[in-house]
């Protein structure tokens, strides 16, 4: 459905989207993740049609989009600021793509009460936008982009102002009608776990550029590079040497997969194959913090003369603040990156 062919925005002479290719295809849902000028949001703002491109070019169904406006794309948009209607009610705003469509009244009242039911704002159609919270609003303006059933929507951080326990049913909620209705969904988010649970397909960019695509289960499982492996929050990163099915780490010798890439390399160790032990047992260790994520505790250890190490414990097991232990390394949970 939507081919970026080399698609290049520059400012200032700095390329902020760099010669970048992807394809989305019907039905799919993709979620492009990415700190902060990573130019997630620019990508999207050209597919959109908000932002003119230096090179390349947006296809959509097969049609170059070059000159064609945003509002000829047939995209439902929805972006941060909301941009709703201030003399409009949220019904009114939720509304009004099916009004640019002429769809009859009945079924525009029937959409409405739909949508605001998805989004947890049942019978808001009368209020006025102003009265709304900052959460109340993104949720109005998620609904008005869905009201039309665009053949490809595209979020910016649809959800980034609900409060957590809203955003994890409304990620459950979304998936479940994107799929119902065959929706293809072009989305940009910071936040992992919301990416990861909504797409079935994630892109990772760095500085323009795709750093790695692929399903959230392979970019979880093999990140491409240390940066991506930072970026997913891993922290126990370092360079390596791997021979064979060992590596030379700051760390000691260090186990790894058979078939691992082999010679200097970036290694991950995820908190899961940090093991602790005795400390005359393995690399020694004083506990320096203990973090609680709910599932788990992160234990934050730091070797004498070696990078600092997360390891993931259980909470009856997890040592003390000031505790000395040792630490061994499980292969399953060590990835040399590529």
């Amino acid at each position: 459905m939507l081919r970026l062919e080399g698609a290049t925005v520059r400012f200032g002479g700095r390329a902020v989207l760099d010669a970048v290719d992807l394809d989305v295809v019907e039905h799919e849902v993709v979620c492009v993740l990415g700190p902060s000028g990573s130019g997630k949001s620019t990508l999207l703002r050209v597919v959109a049609g908000l932002q003119p491109l230096d090179a390349g070019r947006v296809v959509l169904d097969g049609r170059d989009q070059a000159g064609v406006p945003a509002h000829r794309r047939g995209l439902g948009l929805m972006f941060q600021d909301h941009q709703l209607f201030p003399q409009r009610d949220v019904g009114g705003n939720v509304a009004f793509g099916l009004r640019m469509r002429g769809t009859d009244r009945r079924r525009q009242q029937e959409r409405v009460r739909e949508l605001l039911d998805l989004v947890g704002l049942p019978d808001a159609g009368r209020r006025s936008v102003a009265a709304l919270s900052g959460g109340e609003q993104q949720r109005v303006a998620l609904a008005r982009a869905l009201a039309p059933s665009p053949r490809l929507l595209m979020l910016d951080e649809p959800l980034g102002q609900l409060d957590r326990s809203l955003r994890e049913r409304l990620v459950v909620e979304l998936r479940e009608l994107f799929g119902r209705l065959g929706t293809t969904v072009l989305a940009v988010t910071h936040d992992q776990g919301e990416a990861f649970a909504l797409a079935d397909r994630v892109v990772v960019m760095r500085d323009g550029r795709i750093a790695q695509s692929g399903t959230p289960l392979e970019v979880w499982q093999r990140p491409s590079d240390a940066f991506v492996a930072r970026f997913l929050g891993f922290d126990n990163v370092v360079e390596a040497s791997v021979v064979e099915e060992a590596a030379d780490t700051p760390w000691g010798k260090v186990p790894v997969p058979a078939g691992s890439p082999q010679g200097a390399r970036a290694l991950l160790v995820r908190p899961a194959g940090v093991r602790l032990v005795e400390a005359e047992q393995g690399l020694p260790c004083t506990v320096t913090a203990r973090t609680f994520k709910g599932t788990h505790v992160a234990v934050h250890l730091q070797p004498e003369d070696a990078p600092r190490l997360e390891a993931a414990c259980a909470l009856r097991l997890a040592p003390e603040v000031g505790d000395t232990v040792g630490v061994e390394f499980d292969a399953a949970e060590i990835v040399v990156l590529d």
